[in-house]
């Protein structure tokens, strides 16, 4: 064999050896129960995308029930899951706290009870469902968040103890359109999240929120036009307990019904009225009453209420601002 022959075929196999996946493209990943998509779940269609990619990838989810415990690993990023009907696509687990294995006689514990986790930045998911539909034995958590820059649209979280994990502290989330339900503590955790005109259904007598918000960051959750609905039954919900000192909760312009209870805020224990962020502006329906509002609560000024936008909210270096 010649060298110049020996040369050709080194290139060759070296460019076979170096070529990208078919599927490292910003092409769209279609995913379909039935067999009629390239793939049949979603965690194989997570599989096949390039870690730290520079450009926007969707896995479109088409109409079915997906039973699967997903994770978007860290090395992932840009990725949009995007569903063909929010409420017949709709991603499934039933891990509850409670549940002991062998390696755990105890219970497997709150925080491995995701359906779904997500690890990865700059992650979007739209129009589609995320559901823990375990027993109501223990916190079951459906979306279990440790990224930064993830935006939920038009999507439903479906759960009862627990049921949305923000999990990192610094990080940003921005929920908008969204429907989610639970019983207790079912929005709780440290990030910074932003709920625009979502729907927020209660379903036991109990709390919606548990902001575990670090005292170095300004911002924790804000509900801004959100509506709150109580489940047939219900009759006394809190807005909020803080779950660790400096909890940071905000409802403006939000639509609350009359079983929220009018003190709103429960301290979760005592020492934490010292430092709770708790806050209203202007929200309306029976049970925005401020009267007999917990006192180390407080409703915001007209001037502190128009600093609170996405922009100040989200702001960084990165000029991350996920309306535009």
């Amino acid at each position: 064999m010649t060298r110049k022959l020996l040369l050709l075929l080194s290139l060759l196999m070296a460019m076979n050896a170096g070529a990208a996946s078919k599927y490292d493209n910003p092409d769209t990943l279609v995913v379909a129960r039935d067999g009629t998509g390239q793939f049949r779940t979603i965690d194989e269609a997570i599989e096949v995308c390039r870690a730290f990619m520079d450009y926007h990838k969707v896995i479109y989810v088409k109409r079915g029930v997906y039973k699967e415990k997903l994770i978007i690993p860290q090395w992932l990023q840009n990725i949009e899951i995007c569903g063909e009907d929010r409420d017949q696509t709709i991603i499934t687990y039933d891990d509850h706290a409670n549940i002991k294995t062998l390696e755990r006689p105890g219970g497997m514990g709150t925080f491995r009870t995701y359906t779904l986790k997500i690890e990865g930045n700059a992650i979007t998911l739209k129009n589609i469902t995320v559901e823990n539909n375990s027993a109501r034995l223990g916190q079951a958590v459906a979306l279990h968040t440790e990224g930064d820059r993830l935006r939920f649209v038009g999507c439903r979280f479906l759960g009862h103890q627990d049921t949305i994990y923000t999990g990192m502290g610094g990080t940003r989330l921005y929920f908008a359109d969204c429907h989610i339900e639970g019983t207790t503590d079912f929005i709780f955790g440290p990030s910074t999240a932003w709920f625009e005109q979502c729907t927020i259904l209660c379903k036991a007598n109990s709390y919606i929120t548990a902001a575990s918000t670090p005292a170095d960051v300004a911002y924790g959750y804000i509900f801004n036009r959100c509506t709150i609905l109580a489940a047939e039954g219900v009759e006394r919900v809190y807005l909020g307990r803080p779950w660790r000192d400096y909890g940071y909760t905000l409802f403006m312009h939000c639509n609350l019904p009359a079983q929220i209870r009018p003190e709103g805020w429960h301290h979760w224990q005592k020492e934490r009225e010292q430092t709770a962020r708790y806050m209203e502006f202007e929200n309306s329906g029976p049970g925005a009453a401020t009267a007999q509002r917990a006192p180390w609560s407080r409703q915001l000024t007209k001037k502190e209420a128009r600093e609170i936008t996405p922009d100040n909210v989200f702001r960084r270096a990165d000029q991350w601002n996920p309306t535009l």
